[in-house]
């Protein structure tokens, strides 16, 4: 009977002493991402997907777009990609951010769903 109750002890903190390190690994994980919300110019939701689409493409882990309010809330690895490179990759594919406009050949591209006032 004791060594019963010593193994289920033994058990019981095998599995504590797992999950105290799996959740460090998940506080680790998320101390090593960022997010930022920066503003990303369009008008529908092909734009949206389009936006979402490259920003996960250039490294962020979680893209979201909102077109009322031209925001861009991304996730990412400062270590794999930045503000600065997600910027440059949605001017790439037609869509003016904060700090980068896109050539307006690119920009004429794009659907004319897509074309946003770029006056602003």
């Amino acid at each position: 009977m004791k060594t019963i109750r010593l193994f289920i002890i033994a058990l019981f903190a095998a599995t504590m002493g797992l999950t105290a390190s799996a959740q460090e690994q998940v506080q680790a994980q998320q101390a090593a991402t960022k997010t930022e919300t920066f503003k990303v110019w369009g008008k529908c939701d092909m734009c949206k997907a389009r936006i979402e689409k490259t920003a996960s493409a250039e490294g962020a882990t979680a893209a979201s777009w909102d077109a009322k309010t031209q925001m861009l809330t991304a996730t990412y690895d400062p270590a794999k990609t930045g503000k600065d490179a997600l910027s440059k990759k949605l001017a790439a594919v037609g869509h003016d951010t904060e700090k980068y406009k896109a050539k307006d050949e690119v920009y004429e591209k794009l659907p004319a769903c897509c074309h946003y006032d770029r006056s602003k």
